[in-house]
């Protein structure tokens, strides 16, 4: 697997950025690597990276997006933050990512059994996790079909929460960011949300 120069990255369509993804997500579930020298990466990425991806992620350890896409240095710009919520910050991040790195794509994933959702619905106040945990009630207010045990317990509930979660994101980098909604309407990058199962390690794309 080569890396990525700026010529192969010109050539990617968000589609084809796409495709990439989903493979590397199939080569991981199979426990199959693809062949790539890391070492020799490392020098072809020192004079620059053409990265063809963002991924927006949670912090949680087992959701790597370089692992669970199997990819190489330089292939993506990684943005973590628990419960993979959005601030001015990172969506500064996305801009330059997009409009100066030449990214095509950006996935909002979340990821099931996520502490910072379950935390959220079970309205855990303490420190500074109270504010980022607001960020994540909106999702939950939007959650209409579960009546009972609306909590961090409920297993399908927290599921729900994390989808909504996900699509309202997407939905946010939409409305506060003219630059990238610009950029999708132009057919230079897509803007989609995915959620990632820690059980099976599988990667289901919401397009």
């Amino acid at each position: 697997m080569k890396t990525h120069t700026k010529e192969t990255q010109n050539e990617l369509t968000p589609e084809n950025a796409l495709d990439i993804l989903k493979e590397g997500n199939i080569r991981f579930v199979n426990n199959i690597k693809a062949n790539r020298n890391l070492l020799e990466q490392v020098n072809e990425t020192s004079i620059g990276q053409f990265p063809y991806a963002t991924i927006l992620s949670c912090i949680d350890s087992r959701t790597s997006a370089e692992l669970i896409f199997d990819l190489g240095l330089g292939d993506i710009l990684s943005i973590r933050i628990a419960g993979n919520i959005l601030n001015e910050d990172i969506l500064g991040s996305m801009e330059l990512a997009c409009k100066i790195s030449g990214s095509k794509l950006i996935v909002v994933l979340g990821h099931t059994k996520c502490g910072a959702i379950e935390g959220a619905c079970n309205n855990i106040v303490m420190g500074n996790i109270t504010n980022l945990l607001n960020k994540i009630k909106p999702a939950i207010e939007i959650e209409t079909s579960t009546i009972n045990n609306r909590n961090g317990h409920n297993k399908s509930f927290v599921e729900n929460v994390t989808i909504n979660n996900v699509f309202i994101t997407v939905k946010k980098i939409k409305e506060q960011s003219p630059i990238l909604v610009e950029m999708e309407q132009s057919g230079q990058i897509k803007i989609i949300g995915g959620l990632y199962n820690l059980e099976t390690g599988q990667v289901s794309f919401y397009e």
